[in-house]
């Protein structure tokens, strides 16, 4: 008769051996193979079971366990939690439920809560170990305070980095470096400190934001919210048609070339959580403007480009979706390059006031094969006038959207 295959215990040393529970304890002491990365098996140097090593493929050494835990007791060791941001999923995923056994302990944000003495269930928790920026982009949409797994590429100065990119300078971190160890450090820094300092490798970051501003972005903004240019805004009639007609989604990310005010990209990231917004403009001036309303509203999910379309477009990520608010003479090429750049299924609209605009817009994507919709919007706003009102109308704007097929 075939022997049953053992459990396998996974268990969480919290911030090390001492925060382990008696029976967490007694399972290490009893085990007859240790399973961990190095770091974690380093805390036990004396201790005799066999040791695999969860390196750069821990995929493969866990599929080594149902074999051992045949005959031998088999723990695999996992920092914090392992069911927070840690080994269990990939444990559950190559042993099935029916063969593991989890006993939690202390997450490193609990731990980083308690010495900083604040609260943390009203913090948004995320991981950037092995993952790109959007889940902290997402995060600073919905959260004030944030608390923020790194790894060697997204480190507290990255973090850093990518807030100030983001025009949140006033937003503070506090890094707790070496939690459990007798290297334990922690400090607040403001963003500018931390941009240009180095931490030890293990370290995890509290990302705090001030108080939210007076007035909230919300859809339909007021022309007069914003600062801009003589009346260089995309009106915001015209503004909630063009957001519709790029039927954004949450994590798409966002070319607004040609931004004016950037009044479209601030709304757009209401419809994209979890993505980012490119606002693309040549004149500095304007650049600061975007950057002031930016600052006004707290849009972290804004990156100000300032520089000349199309040929600043090359350092940007690939879009999935671009709107097009100016151009001039170079809106040839900037047609071609958003066409040529933009994700499979991605939309492009253009917002058209010229009949030169208009023309530039089909024709590039007629040769292009991508299909093409145009809606003509002529808007009018009450006035008053004599103790009643009339309606005074403004510029008539060509929307063309194109898509591909």
């Amino acid at each position: 008769m075939k022997r049953p295959i053992l459990p396998v215990h996974v268990v969480g040393l919290g911030m090390g051996p001492g925060d382990l529970a008696p029976h967490a304890r007694e399972l290490i002491d009893l085990a007859q193979v240790l399973v961990g990365g190095r770091r974690l098996l380093d805390y036990f140097p004396e201790h005799p079971a066999e040791k695999i090593i969860l390196g750069k493929n821990p995929e493969t050494a866990l599929s080594r366990l149902p074999a051992l835990a045949a005959q031998r007791l088999v723990v695999i060791l996992a920092s914090g939690d392992p069911n927070f941001f840690g080994i269990g999923a990939l444990a559950l995923k190559v042993l099935g439920a029916a063969a593991v056994v989890f006993h939690p302990n202390l997450t490193a944000v609990q731990a980083g809560a308690a010495r900083l003495k604040i609260t943390w269930h009203d913090a948004a928790l995320v991981s950037l170990h092995g993952r790109g920026w959007e889940e902290l982009a997402g995060a600073l949409a919905r959260a004030r305070k944030i608390f923020v797994y790194t790894d060697a590429e997204h480190t507290p100065a990255a973090i850093a980095r990518f807030l100030l990119d983001r025009g949140l300078a006033d937003a503070r971190l506090a890094v707790l470096e070496d939690v459990g160890r007798p290297t334990e450090r922690l400090g607040w820094h403001s963003l500018e400190e931390a941009a240009g300092a180095a931490f030890a490798p293990l370290n995890t970051v509290l990302i705090v934001r001030p108080a939210p501003p007076a007035e909230p972005l919300h859809l339909g903004l007021p022309e007069g919210s914003l600062e801009h240019e003589g009346g260089l805004i995309t009106k915001s009639e015209i503004r909630a048609v063009a957001l519709a007609k790029l039927q954004l989604m949450p994590g798409h990310l966002l070319w607004d070339v040609g931004a004016g005010s950037g009044s479209v990209g601030l709304e757009a990231g209401l419809l994209l959580p979890g993505g980012s917004v490119y606002a693309v403009e040549q004149d500095r001036q304007r650049c600061a403007r975007i950057a002031a309303n930016r600052a006004k509203f707290g849009a972290a999910h804004l990156v100000v480009v300032c520089g000349k379309a199309p040929d600043c477009l090359a350092a940007l990520p690939d879009p999935h979706r671009v709107f097009v608010g100016g151009g001039g003479r170079d809106l040839p090429g900037i047609l071609g390059v958003c066409l040529d750049r933009l994700q499979p299924g991605g939309r492009l609209v253009v917002a058209a006031a010229r009949l030169k605009t208009l023309e530039t817009a089909r024709t590039a994507l007629a040769a292009a094969g991508w299909r093409q919709d145009i809606v003509q919007l002529q808007v009018s706003r009450s006035q008053p006038l004599a103790q009643d009102l009339f309606l005074k109308a403004l510029n008539p704007v060509w929307l063309v959207s194109g898509w591909q097929e």
